[in-house]
């Protein structure tokens, strides 16, 4: 027996800006508005995982994420996927990683994830 995950939530600012911030990254649309004001994004007609934006009762503070998310680009190279990323609001920290392959980013409220390389092929 398992369970399976299936909703990850984020405190924010604004929900409505985090949501469209989010959903224009990962290709999802709104799927329900809570009366607290919280928003649900995920795939359009599909199964599977959603987001759950709800209103924070502060801002996130300076510490780290204790957990991000790792999104890997589809149908593009890693530079050019930083660059739409960056165009869409997201902006480079530094959280000590040093020289990676992947990019550590946040989202505009100062959530981190990271951008890994596209997934080599296997013979």
């Amino acid at each position: 027996m398992s369970t399976s995950l299936a909703t990850i939530v984020i405190d924010a600012d604004n929900p409505d800006a985090l949501a469209g911030f989010w959903c224009a990254v990962l290709g999802w649309a709104r799927l329900g508005i809570e009366d607290d004001g919280s928003i649900e994004i995920g795939p359009s007609g599909e199964p599977g995982i959603t987001m759950l934006l709800e209103p924070a009762d502060g801002p996130k503070g300076a510490r780290k994420n204790r957990i991000h998310l790792d999104l890997r680009p589809n149908g593009a190279d890693q530079a050019d996927e930083l660059d739409r990323l960056i165009a869409l609001g997201a902006r480079h920290v530094d959280i000590g990683q040093g020289s990676q392959t992947w990019f550590v980013l946040a989202d505009p409220e100062g959530n981190e994830f990271c951008l890994l390389r596209t997934r080599a092929t296997r013979p």
